[in-house]
């Protein structure tokens, strides 16, 4: 079953608890801390690969979970890391979050990326040894791990991608000059799934071609098969349209769908194009110069209309040739571009940086790193309280909020999830 989109939930593994823990041994007399820290959560990773092409896979497993991190043991022991959950999806995957961001674009065979991070373990009281605090009794929960909804597309990547109306010849195109079997008939909406194949052109050189779907008026809007099967064509470096020679009005068919690739939310008619009138076996000459005279009056000037039968191969090398030259030209010129784009230097969140909020009568705390340490402190305990404190006073929030008028008694909120008093 070909699926191109799907919804789910992403799962890093938590990490591991700090335990606290005291050597016991027969003939020490001073046994010291020795609580292990806690394991890594396991991270959540996509890998592209060409072995694949539809989200099949994901129809049913809708929520793709890493391990967690072990807790720490005694005798100073580290908690094992939780396996990453490595998960293969079709080149051309793109991950985006519910607000629409883009995640990742996994546009290349064996390109990784790391979607969901594990959190890391928490420290044991052997961490918290010092020539002051010599029998600590405080650990770390382990952080929790990234989870999220993110919707997966799968927009094909191909060099050449076939367009037309119903029952135009796209299939008849693809199926007579590549190795790709799509399913052929004479009545419409015959091509429910976008198929590719590989087409030679000449002994070096060869064309991915896709077969889109049949497009009606329309079809931007959701229609018939709707824009389910443009997405496909965003990534497309030329468009192939092909128009029934059998048809009527060929300019009307051949508009109707520049107006679908306009309308639709990237205008995908500004991509490279060559039109061909198809399906000219059985028509008399005349017929056929008369249908690509009409054609003519309908494309930009200058434009060439080629006739082709995918039966008899008439025409359809020419086509491939036109087509090639025209890929080639648009590889140079994405080259060029990669070749004279600076890299975009970000400038990276300072893990140190808090801001305080005012909310009501209720300190509002927020940074990275404070918000962290909250999320692994045992806050129920005294030594979690204490440790918290310590921590504000060490990186100045205590003497932050002060400025900001704070007085005994009012609460301080860090994050969303602790509350304490001043």
């Amino acid at each position: 079953m070909f699926i191109d989109k799907t919804n789910v939930r992403f799962k890093a593994g938590d990490g591991g608890n700090g335990i606290v823990a005291f050597r016991r041994e027969r003939y020490v007399e001073f046994g010291g801390p020795d609580g292990g820290d806690g394991g890594k959560g396991g991270d959540v990773v996509l890998v592209a690969t060409r072995n694949q092409n539809t989200l099949a896979n994901f129809r049913f497993q809708k929520e793709l979970t890493a391990a967690p991190g072990k807790p720490g043991s005694n005798a100073n022991k580290h908690g094992r890391n939780g396996l990453d959950l490595v998960v293969e999806v079709p080149v051309g995957t793109v991950v985006m979050s519910d607000d629409g961001r883009v995640l990742a674009d996994l546009h290349e065979d064996g390109q990784k990326v790391v979607l969901a991070h594990g959190g890391h373990g928490g420290f044991g009281n052997a961490h918290f040894t010092s020539s002051t605090r010599q029998a600590p009794k405080i650990a770390e929960k382990g952080e929790l791990g990234e989870e999220f909804m993110a919707v997966l597309e799968l927009k094909m990547i191909a060099d050449v991608g076939l367009v037309g109306l119903p029952n135009a010849g796209k299939s008849t195109f693809l199926a007579s000059l590549s190795n790709a079997k799509p399913e052929i008939a004479d009545y419409p909406f015959t091509t429910l799934v976008p198929n590719l194949g590989i087409v030679p052109v000449t002994k070096e050189d060869s064309l991915l071609v896709a077969d889109i779907p049949g497009l009606i008026e329309g079809a931007s809007e959701g229609k018939g098969l709707g824009d389910e099967f443009l997405r496909h064509v965003e990534r497309t470096k030329v468009l192939v349209h092909l128009v029934d020679a059998w048809t009527d009005d060929v300019a009307t068919a051949y508009k109707t769908i520049v107006k679908e690739l306009k309308a639709y939310k990237i205008d995908l008619s500004t991509k490279p194009q060559l039109v061909a009138l198809s399906k000219i076996d059985g028509l008399d000459a005349d017929i056929v110069a008369d249908q690509m005279a009409q054609l003519q009056k309908a494309l930009p000037k200058k434009q060439k209309v080629y006739a082709i039968s995918a039966i008899s191969h008439t025409g359809t090398q020419e086509l491939l040739f036109a087509a090639l030259k025209l890929v080639q030209t648009a590889r140079e010129e994405v080259a060029e571009i990669e070749a004279h784009t600076l890299p975009i230097i970000g400038i990276k969140e300072d893990e140190n940086a808090w801001r305080i909020e005012r909310s009501d009568d209720v300190f509002v705390v927020r940074g990275r790193k404070i918000e962290r340490f909250v999320q692994r402190a045992h806050t129920e305990t005294e030594e979690g309280e204490r440790r918290i404190r310590d921590i504000m006073g060490k990186m100045g929030i205590m003497a932050g909020l002060e400025r900001e008028g704070i007085e005994a008694g009012q609460k301080i909120r860090i994050g969303d999830n602790y509350t304490t008093e001043y």
